[in-house]
């Protein structure tokens, strides 16, 4: 009887090994099904690192400081609806913009407010060919301190003894100051009043000494005059004795982002953006 026991454990112990040694196999075949299904979920696309969102892309405009309200308006509505899209203003003077572009300073489109600061960067194949025009007008107004003592209602009132200071921006860096210098040569009045002169590195400089009392009267856009209401509109300078203003755009030509610009470019030329700077008291180029 032992000996039979022990010849059943044996053949126990076969049967075992032979189960273990099938399933053993069994599950080796299955590892190359298991891999090849991988493979063909990978193929198909469903992949974490394929739905990844789009690379951010940091678009620089350099755009003059009369811009300023009108653009970051724009600013939130176009980054809102083109999240992979961030805009970094770099507000001036437009002759201090020029000068940054001709040297290399990094941007992707220029705003300016000045024809003259646009052309020799055209001139220079500084601008994207064909991705140049002008699209926006302004006007030049004189504004003094809402609460301010002086009376001022024209040109020649500048001139007056209760008059000590009047802000300009520097006439070769900032287009403003170029066309009040041209007003003020044309009312004979320019030598008269450089006694009395401060001026500013821009357009928004000139607002901030009107309105923190450090001059009298200054000479700004009307948009930028509509824009505080710590100073009112002086008088309005008659549009004929300054060059028109108007506000050219172009796509720098060593962006690194080109599609990107244009089609911001292009955005600031849709009804969109031209009514936000309606808003802000431009007026839209013919």
């Amino acid at each position: 009887m032992a000996l039979i026991s022990k010849n059943k454990m044996v053949l126990y112990v076969l049967v075992a090994m032979m189960i273990m040694f099938a399933a053993g196999c069994g599950s080796r075949a299955d590892t190359p099904s298991d891999s090849a299904d991988s493979q063909a979920q990978t193929s198909s696309g469903t992949t974490a690192s394929d739905a990844a969102p789009a690379e951010k892309v940091d678009l620089t405009i350099s755009a003059a400081a009369s811009m300023t309200d009108a653009l970051n308006d724009i600013k939130k509505t176009y980054e809102a609806a083109n999240p992979n899209i961030e805009l970094s203003f770099n507000f001036g003077g437009s002759g201090a913009l020029q000068k940054q572009i001709e040297q290399g300073a990094p941007a992707d489109l220029f705003l300016s407010a000045a024809v003259k600061n646009m052309k020799p960067l055209v001139e220079n194949n500084l601008i994207a060919e064909g991705k140049e025009k002008t699209l926006l007008k302004n006007e030049l107004v004189a504004v003094v301190p809402e609460d301010g003592k002086a009376a001022v209602a024209g040109m020649e009132d500048l001139d007056k003894a209760d008059v000590k200071k009047v802000a300009i921006g520097i006439p070769e860096s900032v287009p403003a100051g170029n066309y009040a210098k041209e007003a003020l040569m044309n009312a004979k009045l320019w030598d008269a009043l450089q006694s009395k002169m401060v001026q500013a590195k821009d357009v928004r400089q000139v607002l901030q000494y009107v309105e923190t009392g450090n001059a009298d009267a200054g000479f700004v856009y009307k948009t930028d005059a509509l824009t505080s209401s710590k100073v009112k509109i002086a008088f309005t300078v008659d549009p004929a004795s300054y060059s028109a203003v108007e506000y050219p755009i172009g796509i720098v030509k060593a962006t690194k982002h080109s599609k990107e610009a244009e089609d911001f470019y292009n955005y600031l030329q849709s009804k969109a953006s031209l009514d936000v700077f309606l808003k802000y008291g431009f007026t839209a180029a013919e």
